[in-house]
């Protein structure tokens, strides 16, 4: 962001009609800032860590890149903070008991007796995200602006992938991909037929997690839809990999690509979940 465009952002958030959304990862970061008014994305930024920092380096990184881009100087209606990491769990809403929630994540993620847990309900599902936040982040993010909404990440895709995945009976394999890591939901008829997250620094890991996906669901890899978004094009070494094991595969376009405008900004680098966690 030039300094021309922050004191722009300065001078129009007087009214109060902007929006910002962060994502936050030990992988990685990112932010835009979304102009209401307009519905344009006035500024975003993303940047991917050479190796796998600790949460109190992640800290240090979103101050420098707030402190860089001027954002702590700006006056938000919103501000959004998203939390992207493995340490999560799905619970149907009918088993789900709020004073339960370490025995719920125990079995599926490596949690310390001091994690502070939160969960999101996902009213369209039925269902709850239970998950550790990083809460320095919170803390940080508050001190800076206040009261604000924070999420997780898988929170955000299946909510807006089950509303963008029409009416087709057929089951679709949605795999969005970041930073060194690969999102994986599944959905059939508008329900969710699976999650997950996986880390791989190969093209290997990438399809052996894909491959062993579909078959632990039974799905056919010569019928199934794969959908791929986020950091990959048609035509890439991922793309061209899954192609030679599955027969229907695209690339995925967001809804929000006809929603917001985005000015000179790129819209193709800004993140998935950024966009739609507005």
């Amino acid at each position: 962001m030039t300094n021309e465009t922050t004191n722009k952002i300065l001078e129009e958030s007087k009214s109060e009609y902007h929006k910002l959304s962060i994502q936050v990862s030990l992988n990685g970061l990112s932010f835009c800032v979304l102009d209401t008014l307009s519905n344009t994305v006035i500024t975003s930024e993303r940047i991917s860590f050479e190796s796998e920092l600790t949460p109190y380096a992640l800290q240090k990184e979103i101050k420098q890149l707030f402190e860089d881009n001027e954002i702590q100087k700006i006056q938000f209606s919103e501000v959004v903070v998203i939390h992207r990491n493995n340490l999560f769990c799905l619970v149907p809403n009918a088993l789900f008991n709020k004073d339960e929630l370490a025995n719920y994540l125990k079995f599926n993620a490596k949690i310390l007796a001091n994690d502070h847990l939160e969960y999101d309900e996902i009213a369209n599902m039925d269902m709850v995200n239970v998950y550790v936040p990083f809460v320095n982040i919170n803390n940080y993010i508050y001190d800076l602006f206040g009261d604000f909404e924070f999420m997780h990440n898988g929170t955000v895709l299946i909510k807006n992938l089950i509303n963008s995945h029409g009416s087709t009976n057929e089951p679709i394999c949605y795999v969005h991909v970041m930073e060194e890591h690969m999102d994986i939901t599944v959905i059939q008829n508008k329900k969710l037929l699976l999650y997950n997250n996986f880390s791989f620094t190969a093209k290997e890991d990438f399809i052996y997690y894909l491959l062993f996906t579909l078959e632990q669901l039974k799905l056919d890899t010569e019928t199934t839809k794969l959908k791929l978004f986020g950091s990959i094009e048609e035509g890439d070494p991922l793309f061209q990999l899954c192609h030679t094991y599955i027969k229907d595969i695209s690339i995925f376009i967001p809804s929000h690509a006809n929603h917001f405008h985005f000015g000179n900004l790129d819209r193709e680098s800004i993140d998935f979940t950024l966009l739609n966690s507005f």
